[in-house]
């Protein structure tokens, strides 16, 4: 017949054609999990009612000196109440 140039796509592409799409589509969300920020991906957690996210503190940053060695046990301790008074004994 004219115009008739084969039999169109076998079996083997038809079934590489429907992976190819299936990977590419997985690879793609993929990255979109990959690349957006996320909560439960990063580790973060949520910050406290008196914390700006990606800040310290007042109460991290006094414990971070202590554990350094640049405060002495009665200056955290005098500094760690005046920090609780502050905030209402909270």
């Amino acid at each position: 017949m004219m115009g008739w140039y084969g039999g169109g796509m076998g079996g083997g592409a038809w079934i590489f054609m429907g992976l190819f799409w299936i990977i590419l589509i997985a690879a793609i969300i993929w990255l979109l999990v990959r690349l957006l920020p996320s909560s439960s991906h990063s580790g973060a957690t949520t910050p406290a009612p008196h914390q700006v996210a990606g800040q310290e503190s007042a109460l991290d940053i006094l414990d971070r000196r202590f554990a350094s060695g640049e405060l002495d046990l009665e200056t955290y301790q005098a500094q760690r109440a005046a920090l609780f008074a502050a905030r209402g004994g909270r």
